[in-house]
């Protein structure tokens, strides 16, 4: 059984002894870091320097599966690929303190991306296709797949046996998403068999650090096999010409390394149907967390999930559509 609060016993003071039990030395500083399914700290050393140690969310990975992350980390790294890898403390990346499995990072300073100019798309469709070009030399063994099963119909399932849905709104809820995701199934059918990749799998603003070097990857804690285009559409923000834009600069950058299989646009809004079902079922999975209460407290409102009826409607009328072209 999972426990219902994983992190309680993840004291400060735990923290240090964690990261000083592969032989750093700390000076007491400590900054709990913006995470939710880990937990993850800048802890200051002795003479000054700062690394980050990230915490894995009990029972959520294998040790195999968190180490197929950071030998793909590692990978990207030792091609120039700035992405930012674990340190092999020990010959290890991987280490556990107190019943608690961690990593140790670098600490990585940069500043958010200013996707508004086109020159920063090109530069991370330069980024992402090296990253693309080194995922599909070999596969995932470890780590799963993003398709319909996992992000779609088994958190659907959950969700209805959670109690999560109110039972007022439950037949609306259950009809919209089974719509929403027989457009998805008809949305692949249109790609065909297209290819799967290591991917970022979580290709968002937020995971991306920018320097006077370009962009840096932080967080692949949700890499996974999948199609390529799952690391461009959460980059694509406006309406349908604006999108069209950003994913012509994208591409440009893109195609200088990989070529890009343009039937994987039929997935845009495939993809982004399955991650808001996903992320519902996220949320309730974690609910006794006492971060996720906190953070989320309109989750278990009606009105949440009214909102969400709307929106999957929305994705429906989506998915009907022609798909999204560069621009």
């Amino acid at each position: 059984m999972k426990d219902p609060a994983p992190y309680s016993g993840l004291t400060p003071d735990l923290v240090l002894d964690a990261v000083e039990s592969v032989g750093l030395a700390c000076d007491g500083r400590q900054l709990a870091l913006n995470s939710f399914e880990n937990r993850v700290y800048q802890v200051g050393l002795d003479g000054g320097t700062q690394v980050v140690a990230k915490f894995y969310r009990p029972q959520r990975w294998s040790d195999a599966a968190i180490l197929e992350e950071h030998a793909f980390t590692q990978e990207l790294f030792a091609r120039e690929i700035p992405a930012v890898p674990p340190l092999a403390i020990g010959g290890r990346t991987l280490h556990s303190h107190e019943g608690f499995r961690f990593a140790v990072f670098p600490k990585q300073g940069g500043r958010a991306p200013e996707f508004d100019r086109p020159e920063t798309l090109e530069w991370m469709g330069r980024f992402l296709g090296r990253i693309h070009a080194v995922g599909a030399v070999a596969p995932f063994v470890a780590r799963p797949a993003l398709d319909i099963e996992s992000f779609g119909e088994e958190p659907r399932d959950f969700l209805l046996e959670s109690g999560f849905v109110p039972a007022e709104l439950e037949d609306a809820w259950s009809s919209v998403v089974d719509q929403a995701l027989d457009g998805v199934r008809y949305a692949y059918e249109r790609a065909g068999d297209v290819a799967t990749l290591r991917l970022h799998g979580d290709c968002h603003q937020g995971n991306v650090l920018w320097t006077d070097d370009g962009p840096h990857f932080v967080d692949f804690d949700d890499s996974r096999m999948g199609p390529a285009v799952q690391d461009f559409w959460m980059l694509l923000s406006g309406d349908e010409r604006a999108m069209g834009e950003q994913l012509g600069q994208l591409l440009s950058g893109y195609e200088q390394f990989r070529e890009f299989d343009e039937r994987e646009l039929n997935l845009v809004e495939a993809l982004r149907t399955l991650r808001l079902i996903h992320y519902s079922a996220w949320i309730a999975r974690r609910w006794h967390d006492p971060a996720f209460p906190a953070a989320f407290p309109w989750f278990d409102a009606p009105r949440y999930w009214q909102d969400r009826i709307l929106e999957l409607r929305e994705q429906i009328a989506l998915m009907n559509e022609a798909p999204l072209r560069p621009a």
